[in-house]
C-alpha cells in the first residue's frame, strides 16, 4: 500500500519490510480546516521480531494505519496486536483499518463483519483496498490525514 501510495505503482515481488521503511508524501486534507500536510510513513510490516525497535517509532506518531490481508485470516488477529501494541503507546490517536487484497475477491476468507466488528473495537473507520489496483489507497492515507488535522485541532 505505501509503495503505491508514494510512488504510485505496484510490485508482485515487493519484499516484506524488515524493521522500518519510511516514506513521505504530501496532501491535502480536508477536515473543518482543509490543511496540507506531511505524512511520514513509517512501514513496520514484517517486524514482529523487531519489536522493540517498533515500539520506538509508534511515540511520537500522529496516527495509523493498520492493514490486514484479507486472503489470509490470521493477519486479522495480527492488526488486533498492533492496534493493542500502538494504543499502548499512544492512547486515543486515530486509527484507520484497511482490508487489503479487495481485488482477490475470490480468494477472501475475511468478512467486512470482521474487519467491522475490529474497527469498532478501536473506534476507527475501516475500508477495504487493493494495493495492486490501488483502489481505495488513496482513499485511506486521505482518512487518516483527515483524523489527524481532526485529532490535533
Amino acid at each position: 500500500m505505501v509503495r503505491q501510495f508514494v510512488e504510485g505503482r505496484f510490485s508482485e515481488s515487493y519484499l516484506s519490510t524488515l524493521g522500518v521503511r519510511v516514506s513521505r508524501r504530501v496532501i491535502q486534507a480536508h477536515g473543518d480546516a482543509p490543511a496540507q500536510i506531511t505524512l511520514m510513513i513509517w512501514d513496520t510490516a514484517g517486524s514482529e521480531s523487531f519489536n522493540s525497535v517498533v515500539q520506538n517509532y509508534y511515540r511520537g506518531a500522529s496516527g495509523a494505519i493498520l492493514v490486514c490481508d484479507l486472503t489470509r485470516e490470521e493477519t486479522l488477529g495480527a492488526l488486533s496486536r498492533y492496534a493493542q501494541d500502538f494504543r499502548g503507546v499512544n492512547p486515543g490517536v486515530p486509527l484507520v483499518l484497511v482490508g487489503n487484497k479487495a481485488d482477490l475477491a475470490g480468494q477472501r476468507v475475511v468478512s467486512d463483519e470482521q474487519i467491522g466488528l475490529m474497527a469498532g473495537t478501536y473506534g476507527a473507520p475501516w475500508l477495504l483496498s487493493s494495493a495492486k489496483t490501488g483502489m481505495q489507497v488513496e482513499e485511506a492515507f486521505q482518512a487518516l490525514g483527515t483524523l489527524i488535522i481532526s485529532h490535533v485541532a
